[in-house]
């Protein structure tokens, strides 16, 4: 189903630029931070059966320790970025979907190259969430020709990062996990909200 023009305008409204068919699409900064800040925060008592105080002081500070800068915003930019996103609700997923279909442009995606840290996928499993819908403020996902320049730049920093995907001219949108392939779906409801707060 096509969004409607004022949809498809408020889309382009959250992403600075475009994607172009052809280009790479790199993930800098680790997904889900904020997700995981949250749940660390709303359901210490219950994560506490299961970690120690230093994992769940970890786990409060990710979005501070490891959440892009605007450095990292600047940088890309500078490195010829057509198009940059600041992830944030519904996660990784949701951030590649808006993009694609905001550029209109076909997507391919491998989720085993996406950032994402130890904490994370733990804390997730405990709820049994799916970190790539996950809140996601601190990470941005950018488009840019020719990534990898950009990206060993980011990794000198310290700021985890990687080409994840790749756009192109079509108009499927694919997520690749080792053998398993799967469509790009619209954006679902964030996981943060199968929590009850």
């Amino acid at each position: 189903m096509k969004l409607g023009k004022e949809a498809m305008e408020a889309l382009k409204a959250e992403i600075t630029g475009l994607l172009k068919p052809g280009e790479e699409v790199v993930a800098a900064g680790c997904i889900a931070l904020r997700g995981t800040v949250l749940l660390a925060q709303h359901e210490e008592t219950e994560l506490s059966n299961y970690f120690s105080k230093g994992f769940l002081y970890s786990c409060r500070n990710l979005e501070q320790n490891y959440g892009v800068t605007e450095k990292a915003w600047e940088m890309a930019r500078e490195f010829g970025a057509s198009a940059l996103y600041r992830m944030g609700e519904g996660g990784v997923l949701s951030a590649l979907w808006k993009m694609a279909e905001a550029s209109q442009v076909g997507l391919q995606a491998d989720l085993r190259k996406i950032p994402v840290r130890q904490e994370t996928i733990e804390v997730c499993e405990r709820f049994d969430l799916n970190p790539y819908y996950l809140r996601s403020e601190g990470a941005l996902l950018i488009g840019i020709p020719g990534g990898e320049n950009l990206v060993q730049e980011y990794l000198r920093m310290g700021l985890p990062a990687a080409i994840i995907g790749q756009t192109n001219n079509g108009n499927d949108r694919l997520l690749y996990s080792g053998s398993n392939v799967r469509y790009l779906d619209r954006p679902a409801r964030d996981e943060i909200y199968k929590m009850q707060w």
